[in-house]
């Protein structure tokens, strides 16, 4: 619900709704106001399954993700199994807040059905997710099946007590390739606790993290799992670099002085361009358009060359 600069206020809610309100109620789930959006999922719950069908049909025309985030919302509190295979096919959404509300209202709902797609989200690239799924599992009653399925479980909380003393260790390896800089960090540095072998391939592959906390831990880790040594050098060359292009330098440089400078982060190179361009103003004043290029060329040239210089000279990042 889109608000002008003076934003209206929105139509009052029926204490006591019938069918016919429910578009007025679906509409109030997208209210920047959130009590106005209780009211609405209150209202849409006291009518209950009578609304899901229209709650669904606007689910699935992928209407703006606010309102989806309300709609999925009413649906958790009107607990209709009916919504439970359009729920389900939401868990493979493009937006990570949909999922996770998803696996909440799954959660709320229950059934036989959702066990399984719930599971399956325990492997989902968004912590959000995963967490909620773990908690939309336990509110349904089930518990882990297996030691594998354990892991996965202390994963998507994550318990890392719980990850160093389970068996599998795939959780904890698919964990080092998290969005999140601190979980990767936290799970390289388990799997050096539990100095297990079989991480080998996936500590190698954490030396070379683009962040550097990450690449220290995972080579502590690396020589308690028996990493062979030869292959940490291999290891760490693989990381990001965040190295100039000598060219791009040289071009900026020769294009507008000074800038070439600042692209390396010398602070002066403003302080060329500045110059410059009071020279070239002068010189056009005085000299004219042909005298000026003429006498500035060879100039200009020379910068694009020492800024080429000095960015062949700079030293990598340090691992």
């Amino acid at each position: 619900m889109r608000q002008g600069i003076f934003p209206r206020k929105p139509a009052p809610l029926p204490d006591y709704p019938e069918k016919c309100d429910i578009p007025l109620l679906i509409n109030a789930l997208a209210s920047p106001d959130p009590e106005y959006r209780r009211h609405a999922q209150k209202a849409l719950t006291m009518i209950g399954s009578e609304a899901t069908n229209e709650l669904l049909g606007i689910l699935e025309k992928k209407k703006a993700r606010y309102l989806r985030l309300g709609i999925i919302g009413a649906l958790a509190a009107i607990k209709d199994p009916e919504a439970v295979p359009v729920l389900i096919g939401l868990l493979h959404d493009p937006s990570d807040e949909i999922r996770w509300q998803t696996v909440l209202a799954l959660g709320e709902i229950g059934g036989s059905a959702v066990a399984a797609p719930l599971t399956g989200c325990l492997k989902d690239p968004d912590k959000f997710v995963r967490h909620g799924a773990v908690l939309a599992l336990k509110k349904t009653g089930s518990a882990p099946a297996s030691d594998d399925e354990t892991g996965w479980y202390a994963a998507g909380l994550p318990d890392w007590d719980a990850l160093l003393h389970t068996r599998s260790t795939e959780p904890l390896i698919f964990l080092t390739r998290d969005t999140d800089r601190e979980i990767r960090r936290k799970a390289v540095q388990t799997l050096g606790e539990r100095k297990d072998p079989a991480a080998g391939s996936a500590l190698l592959a954490a030396l070379g993290d683009p962040d550097r906390g990450v690449r220290w831990e995972a080579f502590l880790a690396a020589e308690k799992c028996g990493v062979d040594p030869a292959e940490i050098p291999r290891g760490i060359f693989g990381r990001p670099r965040a190295v100039k292009n000598p060219l791009i330098a040289g071009f900026l440089n020769f294009l507008l002085p000074g800038l070439g400078y600042g692209y390396l982060g010398k602070w002066w190179g403003i302080m060329i361009f500045q110059i410059d361009i009071t020279v070239t103003v002068w010189l056009f004043k005085i000299r004219g358009e042909a005298d000026t290029y003429s006498l500035l060329f060879p100039l200009y040239v020379l910068l694009a060359l020492h800024a080429w210089y000095i960015t062949r000279q700079m030293p990598e990042d340090p691992p």
